[in-house]
């Protein structure tokens, strides 16, 4: 039996301590206290005839009363009661006045098999102090506590009780960014006793590591006999890989991030009665470190694993997400990105376009290519001397398997459609994302991107005309690029003009037109600029680049016998950085050489859904090192993103990574051999990809509006190149990293922060996000208080209209929308110059026009950039501002922000559930949602 105390506390029963009790009240009206042993005996018979496992104390001292007054002690049961009403009213009065948090109330709860226990709180004290490590929080624990018990009832079940517990901790975001993290390590304490042999009552944070330790070969073996790990895994030194796991690591998550990675990336056992996740945090990072170290030589497995989790656990580097999924995995698809061409054949069609893309996205690859040769509506079919329904019925296809197959049962298929600017389906193609119009004839599920060549951007900023041809009767077209294809092109027209195939004479300047109105409308087809992609491509003399990829990043050669592969992994930019700000060069290419090694690996251990992919990612090796936290590097060096100091830390930063990553490259080459296709390529030929600048710009005959040259010696590197040659044909591509971003707490890749203060839907949920570092040159200037907190969630995270923000942190805390597009496009422009593929580019415009639109692509397109991403345009606000009723006129400074000067608002999504949200949510993505396909 056991005691239930006011706090909440249980302890053990001690009738001793009853009698001590009574014999003070005895003493206390000058009676003998004899009588105290006999009425506490009989108290505690009368306890235990209760027939409960345990009694709060009001109960006990209840029954005290009684027996004082049945023994006739008539005097010290009258103190007694005064005594006890007393201690009532005081405790009621420090209610009232705050000074007393509310009692916490022991509840009895169920458990898993059904039965019952009482639950007074005691594992969340050290849950709340292990979530309180190095934090300034404004709160103290008993206040915390207070929070995480709310709105818990009796009955509630033991998982649920832990459900509600972290959700009234995400509950706290909102008030500082630091409870994000505090949130995050709630749901981290429950995360190790699910996936560990650790309990925190009974093992302490300080258990944590040796726990850690002993569960590596146990999990190892289970996922081995469950089917969920691959069993060369056990063929490490375990000892050894055990002896480095560092959970103090997992402190620097953040709520969001946490749940991501709890959410949709541990190995989940699903063989017993409900799913249970295999692999805590740190676990996970060295599986996936293990499984893509496979690769290495045996007597080197152990150092180069031990080198990747520790670029993983600091948050220097992340693998992409399908890496992150399937690494260390009976099918380990390790790949982002999928390319591929369809020809104009049937077989082709379905074969390529639909069979094979749907094995691709089975193992949550990313798809994008290119449908131009598939001729046009009205074209001979010379085998059934039919005609042609044209393209848009089999992109229908295409779009019904994306919905069909998704990603490993992980999130939505995602693909996207490239079509060349000349093809005669053009315009049906402009509408494909049309809400209105033929349903037949839409595909709500893709995405489209136009492949526009120089000619065409020529043409139409000289307001000339433009011909559209049947690709069937011109297939050159598509197999040429730069003067070549012009070349091909005026040909083309001469006979169109001469009646000997089909052409459609049209003003390229309302192609143009229609194009920007259909991005306005539907934020498709996205924009590609087809000579950039392959005047600069490194592999020019393998074939050509007939389209990007799902988004926009990468620029590989297809063909019939060749599905392009590109595998993903991106160096987090801000943890690269002095205390000073300046770029740590010594550690940022200690990073790139793991990473590129890495990304190395990964196309030997690789699973390959298709023999046309096997074929071409191991003929040509290509890779796609790609960057993320520019924003947040931008606010530790004190600078605003739309700036001219912003963009030349674009170009320096680039230059960095770019001499580092090809570098590596070209020593793996020394250590394992070129790549297959390497002879009379770009590399083979001296020529880098800041050379190929010059070619782009010889090859247009106008100049390219880029500064030319960098800081750093290259002289070194050419000579490695020259004498060794490298070990992959691509190095370099920048992903957007929605996903694995949050994971490694940091902004995504290039992009400006999209608001201070906002709502954001994935597949986890829906999650408050506060700029942290807004949220700390508040603190230092003294205006984070309520009212600052009431101010910048009624404007949605704007300062403009805030009066005591001051205008230097009012311009550095600018948002993507305040941004002007065009030192996006340069510092873009600036990081293209390094770079051998390309980057995902969201560009922002808050009102849009087509006068505004088309100066910034025009602008995209003149300083040389090779691809554009979305356009984001402003939606409905994230923030419910139901409970701000009005801005606050002033925000008066104060010395340090307190838990009472933090408004406890209700901040909301104000957009879909998580049920209507997908992976690849295309409308989202324009209204600033995030693509998890290519990350």
């Amino acid at each position: 039996m056991k005691l239930i105390r006011r706090s909440g506390q249980i302890v053990n029963w001690n009738e001793t301590k009853i009698e001590v009790a009574v014999a003070k009240a005895f003493a206390a009206v000058g009676r003998d206290p004899e009588a105290a042993a006999p009425i506490a005996a009989r108290v505690g018979e009368r306890v235990r005839a209760l027939g409960v496992a345990y009694v709060e104390i009001e109960t006990v001292q209840d029954l005290v009363q009684e027996e004082l007054v049945l023994g006739g002690h008539m005097r010290v049961a009258e103190r007694y009661i005064v005594y006890r009403a007393e201690r009532a009213m005081l405790r009621t009065r420090l209610a009232a006045e705050g000074d007393a948090p509310p009692r916490p109330v022991p509840l009895t709860i169920r458990e898993a098999d059904g039965s019952e226990s009482v639950w007074d709180g005691e594992d969340l004290r050290p849950r709340i102090a292990f979530a309180s490590i190095g934090l300034a929080l404004s709160f103290d624990a008993e206040r915390l506590e207070t929070e995480l018990r709310r709105s818990i009832q009796p009955g509630i079940g033991r998982a649920e009780l832990a459900k509600l517990i972290v959700l009234n901790a995400k509950a706290l975001v909102e008030r500082d960014s630091d409870y994000s993290r505090f949130a995050g390590r709630i749901l981290l304490s429950y995360v190790y006793e699910e996936t560990l042999d650790w309990q925190i009552l009974r093992d302490g944070v300080g258990g944590l590591r040796e726990a850690h330790r002993r569960a590596l070969r146990p999990l190892l073996e289970h996922g081995v006999a469950i089917k969920r790990i691959d069993a060369r895994l056990l063929d490490y030194d375990l000892d050894r890989l055990a002896a480095a796991i560092d959970p103090s690591a997992d402190l620097d998550f953040d709520f969001l991030g946490l749940q991501t990675l709890y959410d949709r990336y541990l190995i989940v056992d699903k063989t017993g009665a409900r799913p249970r996740r295999l692999e805590a945090p740190q676990l996970f990072w060295l599986r996936v470190a293990m499984g893509v170290c496979l690769a290495e030589r045996e007597e080197e497995r152990e150092e180069r694993a031990l080198d990747l989790y520790a670029a993983y656990k600091e948050r220097r580097f992340c693998s992409s997400t399908p890496t992150l999924f399937n690494a260390g995995t009976p099918h380990s698809q390790l790949s982002s990105c999928f390319l591929y061409v369809i020809e104009d054949t049937l077989s082709s069609i379905v074969g390529r376009g639909i069979a094979e893309n749907a094995m691709c996205s089975k193992w949550a690859g990313g798809l994008g290519g290119s449908w131009t040769k598939v001729r046009g509506t009205g074209s001979h079919i010379e085998s059934t001397n039919g005609e042609s329904q044209g393209l848009v019925p089999f992109l229908k296809l295409h779009n019904d398997q994306l919905v069909a197959v998704n990603q490993g049962g992980k999130r939505a298929g995602s693909g996207c459609a490239y079509l060349e600017s000349w093809h005669n389906d053009v315009f049906d193609f402009l509408e494909l994302r049309r809400n209105t119009g033929d349903d037949r004839r839409r595909t709500h599920d893709m995405n489209t991107a136009n492949w526009v060549p120089d000619l065409f951007m020529r043409r139409m900023e000289a307001r000339e005309h433009w011909t559209l041809f049947r690709s069937n009767e011109v297939p050159e077209l598509h197999e040429a690029y730069g003067r070549e294809f012009e070349r091909l092109y005026l040909e083309a027209e001469a006979r169109a003009e001469a009646g000997e195939i089909f052409g459609r004479k049209i003003e390229a300047l309302e192609l143009w037109k229609t194009m920007l109105k259909m991005l306005f409308e539907t934020g498709h087809p996205w924009i590609t600029f087809k000579d950039a992609c392959n005047v600069r491509s490194p592999q020019d003399h393998a074939g050509v680049v007939h389209s990007s990829n799902l988004c926009t990043e990468i620029t590989l050669n297809t063909s019939e016998e060749e599905t392009a592969v590109c595998n993903l992994g991106s160096v987090v930019i801000d943890r690269h950085l002095t205390p000073e700000g300046e770029i740590d060069h010594a550690k940022l290419r200690a990073t790139v050489r793991v990473a590129v090694r890495a990304l190395d690996d990964v196309i030997d251990v690789n699973f390959y859904p298709t023999e046309p992919a096997r074929t071409a990612n191991s003929r040509h090796r290509p890779v796609g090192l790609g960057v993320m936290g520019l924003q947040y590097a931008l606010y530790m060096r004190g600078i605003e993103f739309g700036s001219a100091a912003a963009v030349e830390f674009s170009d320096e930063m680039m230059e960095a990574i770019a001499l580092y990553a090809y570098e590596a490259s070209s020593d793996l080459a020394a250590e394992r051999g070129r790549y297959e296709s390497y002879e009379g390529s770009k590399w083979d030929r001296g020529l880098l990809p800041q050379d190929t600048v010059d070619l782009l710009e010889a090859e247009r005959g106008a100049p390219v509006e880029v500064p030319r040259g960098g800081k750093l010696d290259w002289g070194p590197v050419r000579a490695k190149i020259a004498a060794q040659g490298m070990r992959n044909s691509n190095v370099i591509a920048i992903a957007p990293t929605a996903t694995i971003a949050n994971i490694m707490g940091t902004s995504p890749c290039i992009e400006p922060i999209y608001k201070n203060l906002f709502a954001k839907s994935n597949l986890s949920g829906d999650f408050t996000i506060l700029n942290p570092y807004l949220v700390r040159d508040l603190k230092a200037a003294g205006l984070w208080n309520e009212e600052m907190a009431a101010q910048i969630k009624y404007f949605d995270g704007d300062l403009t209209e805030i009066p005591l923000v001051p205008e230097e942190i009012k311009r550095r805390y600018r948002t993507a929308f305040q941004i002007e597009p065009e030192f996006l496009i340069d510092a873009a422009a600036r990081r293209q110059k390094w770079i051998d593929q390309s980057q995902s580019l969201n560009l922002f415009l808050a009102a849009p026009d087509l006068k505004s639109m088309s100066h910034m692509y025009r602008r995209a397109w003149r300083v040389g950039l090779k691809t554009t991403y979305y356009l984001r345009t402003m939606g409905a606000s994230g923030i419910e501002k139901a409970t701000v009723s009005a801005p606050v006129a002033a925000v008066e400074p104060t010395p340090q922000a307190s838990a009472d000067t933090v408004v406890p608002s209700d901040l909301a999504a104000a957009g879909p559930t998580p049920e209507e949200v997908q992976a690849c949510s295309i409308e989202a993505i324009r209204t600033g949602g995030v693509c998890e396909a290519c990350e």
